[in-house]
């Protein structure tokens, strides 16, 4: 029996038990990758740091776009997810694939970040290592063979885990996993991520130590009036967010270089990079030290304004040019560098001229690197509760309450696309946000999906699956070999392949490998899926063999799911009324028949006004007992069972007599 069978077993034998001891798991190994990520970047930096102390920093030259091309080297082999940040192809991951990340992309990934930021490329190592503990957790996952919202979940808690293993900050991963990759604040996911991103920061915090991590000294409001200044600082970093996010959607190296050779692209962004560095070095690299700097400055320090903005530019600039040449860096520490950067700028200018208090640059250096992190990702509470973790004092809490929300409120307005999701949308993949579906939640795909008809087969020709759809009524059907799925053939892909009369095979004109959902997912997540990919129906497979086909998830699918949701609910409001009569003085069950042309004959039970203190328990019709819910429409000859008091005993009888026998008023004691 292999390893991972042994998982398999142990873990799926243990329920809630063991789902927490895999968090547990995942929170060390996430530990360990970003301890081992860390070192291997200081390694790298202190070799490259002595090489340019004795050749000069014309090296950069040479040293940056070895970097970069590096890591596009490891991408070509490894996979494209390698590029760019991380928490991107997260939420990809999570939302689309299904919770599917590939185990390579581990080692990949923590090389190519080494060799990029090591070098002088400019990112952070927050977002790759996201992507490795999310990675972490879906191979622990995959292997356990957990379902796949408990897949959700240990990704989610990988993630976290990164953040809070990068910032000594358990709270701060944990709301990043919920706040930015899950998109809600589900409790069935918080117990593995607070878990693991306990796990994985005091696991980080022992091997690397404090000093590689970044700190801040306490901050206090010195004078109420200062608000007024906070509050302006958030309306400032919307400006510098809103040109980093332009940045990011505007620079595409892979599009400007169409058609050159491949190699072009990471050497020429190497390149520019390197050149920017001679202007400023502070540019280069992930910028912890030059922030923690900032986050030091006291009253009167020595510092330049108009240099502060200027290398908060070329950060942005830098960050964005790595990530299009195919570095692998991300926005995080970018975005608290610009922050930052611009908060010191800020108090340096306003200071000589502010006569109320002395203000100090590192107070407004930390609300300022929160406010740029909530502007960027839209992510406030996890900006404001990083910042009370990294300073471990709560003296800027107002200040932080309120120019994180003067900045996300701000920056929604004039950019609502978040540096996460712009390379998604990019691509054509919306994520639907979740608070817009929750009723959803109480229904899974297994209970809406359908059998879709006529099987194909990839060997049948395409003129005769065109004939199926049509005459099937279908758009889309699942491409089948055996009791395996192994593809989707739409009517729009035979259309785009040349028609009705293409004398061809569907295996030749099919969506093979397509995505697709489970049984026990969520409508809800399996909607999300859906609209992401701009797709009316996805395949269903099997929970413990993710090729076998097990039936059809498609638009009208949603609408039964809608109608099973909101019986559901009516039957939990029921059943919550029937407790609270169950106490009340009086009442017990009673039968009354629908009689000939009664008013309710035809109506469903959620339109009949029932009476105050009365609970509908059951019908009987013919021989038949039925469990009512919303949907049940009543007929002439049923037999309602209720539970009441018996004022509303009376009032029930004269709701179901004919209509033209319903007296005006009802009797006020019962008969």
């Amino acid at each position: 029996m292999n390893w991972g069978s042994r998982l398999q077993r142990a873990f799926r034998s243990r329920g809630a038990a063991a789902f927490l001891a895999a968090a547990v798991a995942i929170g060390l190994f996430v530990g360990v990758a970003a301890s081992l990520l860390v070192l291997l970047i200081a390694t790298i930096s202190e070799g490259s740091d002595a090489v340019r102390r004795d050749i000069g920093d014309a090296i950069l030259l040479v040293l940056v776009p070895i970097g970069v091309v590096t890591s596009w080297l490891i991408a070509r082999r490894f996979g494209s997810e390698i590029e760019s940040g991380g928490v991107t192809e997260t939420m990809e991951g999570l939302s689309v694939h299904g919770g599917y990340l590939s185990g390579r992309t581990i080692a990949g990934k923590l090389g190519a970040t080494a060799a990029t930021l090591g070098t002088g490329g400019s990112g952070g190592r927050e977002g790759p290592i996201v992507l490795i503990g999310a990675t972490i957790g879906s191979t622990l996952a995959r292997h356990t063979r957990f379902g796949e919202d408990q897949v959700r979940s240990l990704i989610a808690a990988g993630a976290g885990a990164a953040i809070g293993a990068s910032f000594a900050a358990p709270i701060a991963g944990m709301l990043f996993a919920m706040e930015v990759l899950l998109g809600n604040l589900a409790v069935r996911h918080l117990n593995a991520v607070v878990v693991a991103s306990v796990a994985a920061a005091v696991t980080t915090r022992a091997l690397v130590g404090e000093e590689r991590i970044l700190t801040s000294p306490a901050h206090a409001l010195n004078d109420p009036a200062e608000l007024i200044l906070y509050v302006l600082l958030g309306l400032v970093i919307v400006v510098f967010a809103y040109a980093f996010l332009r940045m990011l959607a505007v620079i595409d190296l892979r599009r400007f270089l169409a058609g050159r050779p491949g190699w072009l692209r990471p050497v020429g962004a190497g390149l520019a990079v390197a050149l920017i560095g001679f202007v400023d070095t502070d540019a280069l690299g992930t910028g912890q030290e030059f922030v923690a700097d900032l986050l030091r400055l006291a009253p009167g320090a020595d510092a330049v304004w108009w240099s502060l903005l200027l290398v908060a530019v070329l950060k942005m600039l830098t960050n964005v040019l790595t990530r299009s040449g195919g570095g692998s860096g991300g926005t995080f520490m970018p975005s608290l560098f610009v922050g930052a950067s611009v908060g010191a700028a800020f108090a340096t200018v306003i200071g000589p001229i502010w006569g109320f208090s002395n203000l100090q640059p590192g107070a407004f250096a930390v609300v300022g690197m929160a406010a740029a992190f909530a502007a960027v990702a839209r992510a406030p509470l996890t900006s404001i509760l990083m910042v009370f973790e990294i300073t471990g004092d709560y003296g800027l809490v107002l200040p932080l309450m309120l120019a994180t929300t003067v900045a996300t409120l701000v920056a929604d307005r004039v950019h609502p696309v978040d540096a996460y999701r712009l390379p998604l949308v990019r691509r054509g993949i919306h994520l639907t946000g979740r608070e817009d579906i929750d009723l959803l939640d109480t229904v899974t795909v297994g209970d809406v999906m359908r059998w879709p008809g006529t099987l194909l087969t990839p060997a049948m020709a395409v003129t005769e699956a065109d004939e199926i759809l049509e005459r099937e009524h279908h758009h889309g059907l699942p491409v089948l070999e055996g009791p395996d799925l192994v593809g989707i053939i739409t009517v729009s892909d035979i259309a785009r392949a040349g028609g009705k009369t293409l004398r061809a095979s569907v295996s030749e004109v099919m969506t093979p490998d397509p995505i697709t959902v489970v049984p026990t997912l969520p409508v809800s997540t399996a909607l999300a899926r859906m609209a992401a990919l701009g797709v009316g129906r996805l395949p269903v497979v099997a929970d413990d063999d993710p090729g076998r086909f097990v039936g059809m998830f498609r638009r009208e699918s949603v609408v039964r799911a809608y109608h099973l949701a909101l019986g559901a609910a009516t039957g939990r409001s029921l059943y919550r009324e029937r407790l609270r009569l169950r106490t009340h003085p009086g009442a017990d069950f009673f039968e009354l028949p629908v009689p000939i042309d009664s008013a309710a004959h035809g109506t469903p039970v959620r339109d009949i006004p029932w009476p105050e203190g009365a609970t509908l328990v059951s019908i009987r019709r013919a021989s038949r007992v039925i469990i009512p819910h919303g949907d049940t429409i009543l007929s002439t000859g049923d037999t309602i069972t209720a539970f009441g008091t018996g004022q509303s005993r009376v009032e029930l009888a004269y709701l179901l007599e004919p209509a033209a026998d319903i007296e005006p008023e009802l009797p006020v004691e019962p008969g």
